[in-house]
């Protein structure tokens, strides 16, 4: 006995004061999920001016466009590759599987965490992909799969949290087809109340105006700038996403 008094025990945290979803949780600090997957459909929009018009039509994001692509290269269509086309499906998948693993990981149980875990791979892929850009050249076969690989897989880890996310008419951020026909069917016109148009025309101007965007810095400056340009928005949508509609 030496006559010192043992350490005290240490005693729990007290439980925090509001739940996760509560408007000053944890979950709702940051930007809502609308306007960040807004946002991210038009970094798609980016991605896919940049791999059709830069990387020899092929698209790294919408994957229903790809597979068209496809049939067109598989038959000897001119100006399309099979192998390219090929490259950014299997790494799409790839993407995919590895985001599936993410949402599905013990530890990513909030909405918050899962998608600040994968836009902020997706903003160093994407980061990738524009160093390559700007450390090669234009022509250089070795960068136009480099630059294919990393874009599909950012997409395909991207699409796999954005399904889990499941937010209303916002469950891709890469094609806009059952975006459009979900705003003419429901609308007014078509018999429906049109409540969730103004969110659908959002997706669609959305992925507008990032192809716009993209095909503006594709055809006057290269492809590495737009490649920059979407890593710095999905980089700072990681640090600022909340886990809230």
């Amino acid at each position: 006995m030496t006559g010192t008094e043992p350490p005290p025990e240490r005693q729990p945290e007290p439980p925090s004061k509001h739940p996760p979803d509560h408007p000053q949780g944890p979950e709702a600090r940051g930007v809502r999920l609308v306007p960040t997957l807004l946002t991210l459909t038009v970094v798609s929009g980016l991605i896919d001016a940049v791999s059709y018009l830069g990387l020899g039509h092929v698209f790294t994001a919408n994957m229903t466009g790809n597979v068209v692509v496809l049939g067109f290269a598989a038959v000897g269509a001119p100006g399309f590759s099979v192998p390219h086309t090929a490259t950014s499906l299997a790494c799409f998948l790839a993407g995919a599987a590895s985001g599936g693993r993410v949402v599905r990981h013990p530890g990513n149980g909030s909405r918050r965490k899962s998608a600040r875990v994968t836009l902020a791979a997706e903003a160093v892929l994407l980061a990738g992909a524009s160093a390559v850009a700007f450390a090669t050249s234009e022509h250089d076969r070795h960068r136009i799969y480099a630059v294919i690989a990393l874009t599909a897989f950012a997409m395909g880890l991207r699409n796999a949290t954005v399904r889990k996310l499941a937010v209303p008419d916002l469950t891709t951020t890469t094609v806009v087809t059952m975006t459009l026909t979900g705003l003419a069917s429901d609308s007014r016109a078509g018999g429906g109340s049109g409540h969730r148009s103004p969110r659908r025309a959002a997706a669609v101007v959305a992925m507008f105006t990032g192809a716009v965007l993209g095909a503006a810095l594709v055809l006057h400056h290269d492809i590495a700038a737009p490649l920059l340009l979407a890593a710095v928005m999905s980089a700072v949508l990681a640090v600022t996403v909340s886990g809230r509609e």
